[in-house]
């Protein structure tokens, strides 16, 4: 079960909203719903998190780049949200990587036969899946933290303090920047 909520920072403190996420596909679809909550381009903030498995926060300020934090990765990596938010440059990868490697992979499956034709791998093609990359998995995805651990430190909550959160966590985040009231009211 997922749970996703908006927190945007304004005069009066903050406003939540809960956010549907189905028609968010990319990073970039949500840091758009981000500014849209956005008043005067202050601070936004998008909770998301899968019971007991991970929560994810992404800060929006004004026209900058959106800031990620997510509390495990590889947790993240196996959700359809979370996916979302890893992004390559996130992950340390060159953008479109993924892209690569997979076509790459599927050049690698081809074998030459036209249908119909039986399939007979060659010396060569077996020493290749022998090897398999080396041993190295170019999809993977760290176990843990991930991101911008300084992402809330601004706004009441140290990094140390993040790191340490695992359950119930946004209700934790809410109340150290004072919004634990508004945050419930969308729960």
């Amino acid at each position: 079960m997922y749970f996703a909520a908006l927190l945007a920072r304004t005069e009066d403190g903050w406003e939540a909203s809960d956010t549907e996420l189905d028609d968010v596909e990319t990073l970039s679809d949500l840091t758009d719903l981000a500014r849209e909550a956005s008043v005067d381009e202050d601070t936004v903030l998008v909770f998301i998190e899968q019971e007991d498995a991970w929560f994810g926060v992404i800060r929006v300020d004004g026209e900058e780049d959106p800031r990620i934090y997510i509390s495990d990765a590889s947790a993240a990596a196996r959700s359809s949200y979370g996916e979302i938010l890893l992004t390559d440059e996130l992950l340390g990868r060159e953008p479109g990587a993924e892209d690569s490697i997979a076509a790459l992979e599927e050049l690698v499956s081809l074998d030459g036969t036209e249908d119909g034709e039986p399939d007979h791998a060659t010396d060569n093609q077996t020493d290749h899946d022998d090897n398999d990359d080396n041993g190295l998995d170019a999809d993977a995805v760290p176990t843990g933290p991930l991101g911008d651990t300084g992402i809330l430190s601004d706004l009441g909550l140290p990094e140390k303090e993040l790191l340490m959160l695992r359950t119930e966590a946004l209700v934790e985040i809410a109340d150290a920047l004072g919004a634990a009231e508004v945050l419930e009211t969308v729960r």
